[in-house]
């Protein structure tokens, strides 16, 4: 396993950084398979293989180079919701569609879903807008597909 970098600008009222190093396996001398969920960066799903550069011993990515077809769905429960704000309690919601994923820390629970192709996506979604309505958390589609759209 191998640590690849990814550049990005930083979002106004959101985290102050700049850079998400994800865990990958290469695949050869400049590609890698990612192996984690990406909390910040946008456009990557866990298995997507990326094109990357060394540079003082640093990989940077500069770009997906083969799509997975999984989904990376970002989920930051409410603090005065009904789910308070408890990483575990969005785990435990989805668990029912054997879903993995990773909590950021615990002064902040946001919670990345690693969404596979082959899950039902149409009941995720309808979690995902059912949990958002009752007030339970704010998700964003972070890394989405075709099938994921059409769901």
């Amino acid at each position: 396993m191998v640590k690849v970098r990814f550049r990005f600008a930083p979002r106004d009222g959101w985290l102050p950084y700049d850079t998400e190093g994800l865990w990958a396996e290469l695949v050869d001398p400049d590609r890698a398979r990612v192996a984690n969920v990406p909390f910040l960066q946008d456009g990557i799903a866990q298995g997507d293989v990326v094109r990357f550069t060394t540079d003082d011993g640093v990989r940077w990515a500069v770009g997906r180079v083969e799509a997975s077809g999984n989904c990376t769905i970002r989920v930051l429960p409410v603090p005065d919701g009904p789910l308070g704000r408890s990483a575990q309690a969005v785990h435990e919601q989805f668990a029912r569609f054997g879903l993995g994923g990773e909590a950021f820390s615990r002064e902040l629970p946001l919670v990345a879903l690693h969404v596979p192709a082959d899950a039902d996506l149409a009941a995720i979604k309808g979690l995902l807008k059912s949990g958002e309505e009752r007030g339970w958390w704010a998700f964003e589609e972070a890394c989405i597909t075709d099938a994921w759209r059409d769901a």
